[in-house]
């Protein structure tokens, strides 16, 4: 029997039923017109937003919004290029866009966030146009704590959080590799509590598993936030540091034995605030996820490498924050925020990325 923090990949059973008249022709699976599929704005057209908006636009009305001219240009030209594991390449032909309010997108079904952290506000509020009563945002954003700033926006029935296992990075405009291939969570902040809420939500989750996402509704979505925490925190800011691959992490004495002491902290905080997580079993499946994607880098990698602001903040960051508060020592995160913090300092060439 599972324990309450790991009921976590409640899968989309085909017999279930909806009566939401407002969504049901939405939950049928085979898509045959863009009437029948899901409205969908992905902000952010970088490594993450570009491979989802990618996949969910083979059965779904998908819209990438960014600032860079040159990636817009380049998806509406050649459409999103995903470079695979194997070697093979898959294209997709969304949308994209500068101006949400010019392209005459109208009012869409889901909104998911792929900006950086520091700037989804300022995103979503650039982009309120697309933002209706009935619409859902969601949050597959690095880190946590990112639900407060989409609550600006939507109320909490309509603000869906959640965590995935994919990795991606960008190989040029448009063109993206797909370093790691997993399993996303998703799920209401108080659990799904209305029939529309029930039914969206469904759609939601079937829609990414049916565009080769596959997709589950946990019924305790923080717990699957800090499950991912583990890695950025413990793994991926470490590639910043020795700007490395994931592989690296796992393969060399040193940095392994500092991704287990991260690991090690993270899961004492994770505790405190009532999860309930084993110590060796994260640092196994953070092992296991540095082996498989071993070849892939991370976002906050390539922000230190290319003298961005990464989010270092709504990762590590929040580690600490939430250690403090709960009077626990976490002086290896406390290390890793402060050695990214100066990183950056050394490295910042300035601009903006938000959209």
């Amino acid at each position: 029997m599972l324990r309450a923090g790991e009921k976590r990949a409640i899968m989309i059973s085909e017999s279930l039923a909806f009566d939401c008249k407002k969504h049901c022709n939405k939950l049928q699976r085979g898509f045959e017109t863009l009437e029948e599929a899901l409205k969908i704005v992905v902000l952010g057209a970088g490594a993450m937003g570009s491979l989802f908006g990618g996949y969910l636009s083979s059965h779904n009305d998908v819209w990438l919004v960014d600032v860079s001219k040159t990636t817009v240009d380049a998806i509406n030209a050649n459409g999103v290029k995903v470079k695979e594991k194997d070697g093979s390449e898959n294209v997709f032909h969304p949308k994209a866009c500068i101006d949400s309010s010019k392209a005459g997108i109208g009012k869409a079904d889901l909104v998911i966030t792929f900006v950086k952290s520091m700037f989804t506000v300022a995103a979503l509020g650039n982009n309120s146009c697309v933002i209706g009563p009935d619409t859902f945002i969601m949050t597959l954003q690095n880190g946590a704590g990112h639900e407060s700033k989409l609550l600006k926006f939507a109320d909490k029935d309509h603000v869906i959080i959640g965590s995935t296992q994919h990795n991606s990075s960008v190989l040029g405009p448009g063109h993206v590799f797909h370093g790691g291939v997993g399993h996303t969570d998703i799920g209401l902040l108080d659990g799904v509590d209305s029939k529309e809420s029930t039914a969206m939500l469904a759609a939601i989750a079937r829609t990414f598993t049916d565009c080769r996402l596959e997709c589950g509704i946990s019924d305790n979505v923080q717990w699957q936030i800090w499950h991912k925490l583990f890695t950025n925190t413990a793994a991926s800011s470490l590639t910043a540091i020795y700007q490395v691959p994931l592989g690296f992490i796992a393969s060399n004495a040193e940095a392994n034995r500092r991704m287990r002491v991260l690991v090690g902290e993270a899961v004492a905080v994770a505790n405190a605030l009532g999860l309930d997580f084993d110590r060796e079993k994260v640092a196994a499946e953070v092992q296991a996820v540095c082996e498989n994607a071993k070849d892939g880098f991370t976002s906050i990698y390539a922000d230190i490498r290319a003298g961005r602001k990464t989010e270092v903040d709504t990762i590590s960051g929040s580690v600490v924050e939430a250690a403090h508060q709960l009077g626990i020592a976490v002086p290896c995160h406390e290390w890793v925020v402060e050695t990214i913090h100066d990183m950056e300092k050394k490295n910042m060439k300035g601009g903006s990325v938000n959209v």
